[in-house]
């Protein structure tokens, strides 16, 4: 039987097996196992909800592989967080998603290698991690991130390691200093203290050279004592007003009661910043207080800072658990139901 190879190339610049052409069924055998190999490599898995619910919602769903533009990268994801936000946004209880923008990808932040790359400070094959926008996501094989989203992954990291980093280290981040104006000497309560946000936030707040209290449950204590809080309080055991006085900053990560009480340990002058909840304009005037809730934003410049103070080892990252991406239900599970400290994460074949 005569035979011919002809070579299919994809748009990664990878070599399909040749196909053999010949006379008999064969050749129909060998362009079918060449055409999925090429489909293969054209399209990835990806999580994503067509419906707000439970855990049960998320489908893993076969797409198209995104095409980066200018100022944008594809990232191959090796790994990829699990927050709270998720589990918000699959509830449809995150007010910047609705019922319009599904199917979604769910996931804000990742850690990944370059496939394809419009932004002239990378190239394929370098290693980066990144905080998405609310319109793509992250439980996914793969992802465009525009240029102001990702920074290069700190060497002395796993990607499972900086894939937890990005958005809480980042809300942590401008929280305490975009928001809170926090400066070395100056004294801060964090709220929260051995969570994902809450554990970046004591760390990041230590390395500046601030002196750091943080709440927590009494489990905790002896975790948010380890990674640098100078007083560490058990939210259930103690009052914060007998514990601490004359604060330059509280950081708000629980809200509630916790909140309120906090306006008694500020000093005049100081400041109130929540993720969850806009604190009380009255009595924050009243103190002379200045207040904000915000929600965390991509920001390269800030996600590089941090990426070196990781890489000086003066903030660390801690994994409380790793499920495999079509376990994504799972994890977020897990998030929701049990005590965690540090970071869920993702972890993403090829």
């Amino acid at each position: 039987m005569e035979t011919l190879q002809h070579n299919m190339t994809n748009s990664s610049d990878e070599t399909v097996p040749p196909i053999l052409i010949g006379n008999n069924g064969e050749a129909a055998a060998a362009q079918a196992m060449a055409l999925a190999f090429l489909e293969t490599k054209m399209t990835m898995h990806a999580i994503r909800i067509h419906e707000f619910g439970g855990p049960e919602v998320l489908r893993d769903d076969t797409l198209p592989l995104p095409e980066p533009g200018e100022g944008e990268i594809l990232v191959r994801i090796q790994a990829a967080s699990v927050n709270p936000v998720d589990a918000k946004t699959r509830e449809g209880k995150f007010q910047s998603v609705d019922k319009d923008d599904l199917p979604l990808t769910l996931g804000r932040d990742l850690s990944g290698i370059v496939e394809r790359s419009g932004v002239e400070r990378v190239k394929a094959g370098d290693e980066v991690f990144a905080f998405l926008g609310t319109d793509r996501g992250a439980y996914a094989q793969y992802v465009m991130v525009k240029d102001v989203e990702f920074a290069p992954k700190p060497e002395n990291l796993s990607h499972v390691e900086a894939a937890s980093v990005p958005l809480a280290a980042l809300t942590a981040w401008q929280g305490l200093f975009e928001h809170g104006h926090l400066t070395a000497g100056q004294k801060v309560l964090i709220h929260g203290g051995a969570g994902g946000v809450g554990h970046f936030a004591v760390q990041l707040a230590k390395a500046k050279g601030a002196w750091v209290a943080a709440t927590c449950a009494e489990r905790d204590l002896d975790f948010v004592r380890r990674i640098g809080a100078d007083e560490a309080i058990d939210y259930q055991a103690e009052r914060i007003e007998d514990e601490l006085h004359d604060l330059d900053l509280v950081l708000d990560l629980v809200a509630g009661e916790t909140q309120e009480r906090s306006f008694e340990v500020l000093k005049r002058g100081g400041a109130l910043i929540s993720t969850l909840k806009a604190p009380d304009v009255e009595k924050a005037r009243a103190r002379d207080l200045r207040t904000a809730h915000f929600m965390a934003q991509p920001n390269a410049r800030h996600l590089g800072e941090i990426g070196q103070l990781l890489l000086s080892g003066q903030v660390r990252p801690f994994i409380y658990a790793t499920f495999p991406l079509e376990d994504a239900g799972l994890a977020e599970s897990a998030l929701e139901q049990e005590h965690v400290q540090g970071k869920v994460v993702l972890t993403v074949a090829a």
